[in-house]
């Protein structure tokens, strides 16, 4: 189709093994919940299940591609304001960052900024810590992240109106 093939990172946050049991025994499957993203702002997550590990991840990975979302940051390093996120019991709190505080997040939350490409936030997981949900309950918080340039759109005033108030309001 003429598109170009860029380099992904992918990061391989979860493989689970489900046992069919049958006549002649047990049959098993395999599910793998993996990220990938180009390190630019662009992040996708997707679930692959198939009978051997490498196939699930490869199922899953070739889905995230597909369904990739563009996510603003700012100086392309940090998050432009804090955010929170909830899928199920897991919520996520995600804060912006000075520069070189670097990636403080646990678990598959870590999985996905370092997939985005980016360099300083802070987060926090709270309630439940199941892989699925954090990467979901991450990907909700970083929905509703605005950039000043949508928000200035959006409210028909100049971005420097719009960063001028960052300061501001504590």
């Amino acid at each position: 189709m003429g598109r170009e093939e860029t380099a992904y990172i992918e990061k391989l946050v979860a493989i689970n093994r489900v046992a069919k049991v049958v006549k002649g025994g047990k049959r098993f499957s395999f599910s793998a919940l993996v990220i990938v993203g180009d390190g630019k702002g662009r992040v996708g997550y997707a679930n692959g299940k198939a009978r051997e590990v490498a196939d699930a991840v490869k199922k899953a990975s070739e889905r995230a591609k597909r369904f990739m979302t563009r996510i603003p940051m700012r100086e392309g390093r940090t998050l432009h304001h804090d955010s929170h996120g909830r899928f199920g019991a897991g919520k996520v709190v995600l804060r912006s960052a000075t520069s070189g505080t670097g990636i403080i997040a646990g678990g598959a939350m870590r999985s996905v900024f370092e997939a985005l490409g980016m360099q300083d936030v802070v987060s926090k997981c709270l309630g439940t810590t199941n892989p699925h949900n954090m990467v979901r309950a991450t990907f909700n918080a970083l929905s509703s992240v605005a950039s000043p340039k949508y928000i200035a759109n959006k409210r028909g005033k100049k971005i420097n109106e719009i960063i001028s108030r960052r300061g501001s309001i504590k």
